[in-house]
């Protein structure tokens, strides 16, 4: 039997280990995760518009440490039946949040919906993102219903079909039943809707001007029935037809472009031409030599932004500096004011004038205190290399101290502690994008202390008048890179501007197709070149381990440089978009081109920009770690060759162009 002394003694021990604070702390530890599971039950909960478990597991987290996001996923779990006062009580209890933002926006949403004009027009002024499409056609649609003229705002607005959404699709019937929008503009819509296969705003509004909706959604779906039928005789068979044209080259550029002549002689001129730039878009996105004979074929069609763009591109391919001219002549304004363009206008002015004339010069130097892939070209027709600028005062204790009280920021680390990355990034990009540029340092310099590196590089990239360029191009895991690289005689600078665009150095990153870690590694291009390399334990779950990560990174990207004969900008291309993809561009090239005018013409969009933003970012590593000035353009050498070109005639070649 044990005595009343002993038990006393033991029970005192037992309330002491209770109380110590390695015990309180795993017991708060282990509520917090409780709770943190009952969170992404609750978020879970409203995106399965399941409002009874949402209130459920809401419920569970009263005292919860991010009470704003509880309070909006129980307010979205009912929000159709939620009263405007319980909206506006969530909106001013958390005013000037990032969450309250992302409410008012959802509020815009279901009030256009409604067709509740004076309370949205109350909110809309308020809302700061100004980020939603549809909000945006609601914001159109409640001005229009007084009265006033938006059709040019509206032809602005409407340029993606699949954002559109009630909205938009409203927005455009309302205008043409007003008489703002003509028939001409709604066949504008129905050929962008064709365009970027979206059947359903194509089908919507071709009814609109008395056509079809079954005939359209054959046409954007199953061109090639489409174009057995033929071209019909009314305007809104043969538009149409025109559509088809467009999506039946994307599977056989010959069938399509078979159909259009075989009809031509039933279309009009201008018809006859949108055909032809139809036909020429899909295939500007080869390289194939008759793509800038399908666009002279086009002259006189209405061209969409993604056609004009494009029409430019193959000109320069075909280095036909007068119609790069025209073409962006005959831009609109905001297009023609992007650097890629003013950067090539002044590449053509140049080829026809001279580099020294005074309007080539001044394009330059509009863009050339960009950091950006054209802005630093621009600098180089100046004479201007890249350099690295000595950094400004570092952030001293009191605002290091006043940055990590934030509580935006707070909650975005909470958020990335969760692996909630969208919240999180969207917590830090709302603080950060109040504060000046001191406190931005401070930011990054936070953001590197937490390991946070992606918010590091973009809250370091928003600081115009001072920077660290340290914040800005960070070198993680060198111990690791370094030896790598070395024994492979990769550059280093090279592969960490590669990490930079792949991954912002989030090491459990995960692409939408299943790429992981620092270098997005898919697991069967990690099975073989760890077959290729003699990794012989290796398993998928080992591409977020960082060494085996860059380890396989690495080689297979030495790999990929050796089969494009050591071209950094073919290497880099081939990483994004494949090795396949780029031999079959090679081999469509008839002879060497100009590197920047390869990289512009690239057939991707991502992978487009991805070599731009890569090459841009091994430069600056490049500058960070050799301490002197560095040429992009030489990083991007002279030209890039069809596969098996001799050295002697990359040198001609290279002579013969710019």
């Amino acid at each position: 039997m044990i005595s009343t002394s002993k038990w006393i003694a033991g029970a005192l021990m037992v309330a002491a280990c209770a109380a110590s604070p390695l015990a309180l702390a795993q017991d708060n530890a282990s509520d917090s995760r409780k709770e943190d599971d009952a969170f992404l039950l609750l978020r879970d909960s409203v995106r399965r518009d399941d409002a009874a478990k949402a209130e459920f597991y809401a419920a569970r987290l009263a005292d919860y440490s991010i009470p704003s996001y509880v309070d909006y996923y129980r307010l979205k779990a009912r929000f159709k039946e939620a009263t405007d006062p319980e909206v506006r009580a969530f909106l001013s209890k958390y005013q000037g949040s990032a969450i309250a933002d992302r409410m008012r926006n959802d509020w815009l949403l279901e009030l256009g919906r409604k067709r509740e004009w004076a309370t949205f027009d109350e909110q809309f002024p308020q809302f700061v993102l100004q980020d939603d499409t549809q909000v945006k056609c609601y914001n159109l649609l409640s001005r229009l219903s007084k009265g006033q003229n938006v059709a040019a705002d509206a032809r602005a607005l409407l340029v993606y079909p699949p954002y559109y959404g009630e909205g938009c699709g409203a927005l455009i019937a309302a205008l043409a039943q007003t008489g703002q929008f003509t028939e001409d503009d709604l066949w504008v819509q129905v050929r962008l809707a064709g365009e970027t296969n979206a059947t359903g705003p194509a089908k919507r509004t071709v009814i609109l001007l008395n056509g079809s909706d079954k005939k359209m959604g054959q046409a954007v779906d199953l061109p090639t029935l489409a174009l057995a039928k033929g071209a019909g005789s009314t305007r809104a068979d043969h538009e149409t037809f025109l559509v088809a044209v467009g999506r039946g080259a994307r599977t056989s550029m010959n069938l399509a472009r078979m159909a259009l002549e075989k009809n031509s002689p039933h279309l009009t001129p201008q018809e006859r031409a949108i055909g032809w730039a139809n036909l020429a878009l899909v295939s500007s996105y080869s390289f194939s030599p008759d793509t800038a004979g399908y666009w002279a074929k086009s002259a006189g069609a209405p061209l969409s932004l993604d056609q004009m763009q494009w029409k430019t591109r193959i000109a320069l391919r075909e280095r036909d500096w007068k119609t790069v001219k025209a073409t962006i002549a005959a831009m609109p304004p905001q297009l023609r004011k992007d650097p890629t363009w003013i950067y090539w206008n002044a590449r053509a002015l140049a080829a026809e004038a001279g580099s020294n004339t005074p309007e080539v010069l001044a394009a330059y130097r509009s863009i050339a205190d960009q950091s950006s892939y054209y802005g630093i070209l621009a600098g180089e027709e100046l004479g201007q290399l890249v350099t690295i600028p000595p950094p400004g005062a570092a952030p001293t204790p009191a605002e290091m101290a006043a940055i990590a009280a934030n509580p935006g920021l707070q909650r975005a680390l909470k958020f990335f502690e969760m692996r909630l990355r969208f919240e999180g990034t969207r917590e830090w990009n709302w603080e950060t994008r109040r504060l000046n540029e001191r406190e931005l340092i401070a930011a990054a310099e936070f953001a590197r202390e937490k390991h946070v590196l992606d918010r590091m590089v973009y809250t370091s990239e928003k600081t115009r008048v001072q920077a660290d360029y340290t914040h800005r191009y960070p070198v993680p895991h060198d111990d690791i890179m370094q030896p790598t690289t070395s024994t492979l005689g990769l550059d280093r600078a090279w592969v960490y501007g590669l990490i930079r665009q792949e991954s912002r150095f989030v090491m459990d990153a995960q692409s939408s197709v299943g790429a992981s870690g620092l270098m997005q590694v898919m697991p069967s291009t990690g099975r073989w070149v760890a077959r290729k390399i003699g990794l012989t334990d290796f398993v998928q779950g080992m591409l977020t381990d960082v060494k085996t990560n860059i380890l396989l990174g690495a080689n297979y990207l030495n790999m990929v440089l050796g089969s494009m004969d050591g071209s950094q900008v073919l290497a880099t291309a081939a990483y994004n978009a494949g090795p396949g993809r780029l031999r079959s561009w090679r081999t469509q090239l008839a002879k060497p081109m100009d590197s920047t005018i390869f990289i512009e013409s690239i057939p991707f969009s991502e992978t487009r920009g991805y070599v731009k933003n890569v090459m841009v970012n091994a430069t600056y590593y490049a500058a960070l770690f050799d301490g002197r000035p560095q040429s992009l353009k030489a990083r991007l050498g002279g030209t890039v060759t069809p596969k098996g070109y001799t050295e002697q005639e990359q040198q001609e070649a290279a002579y013969g162009g710019r």
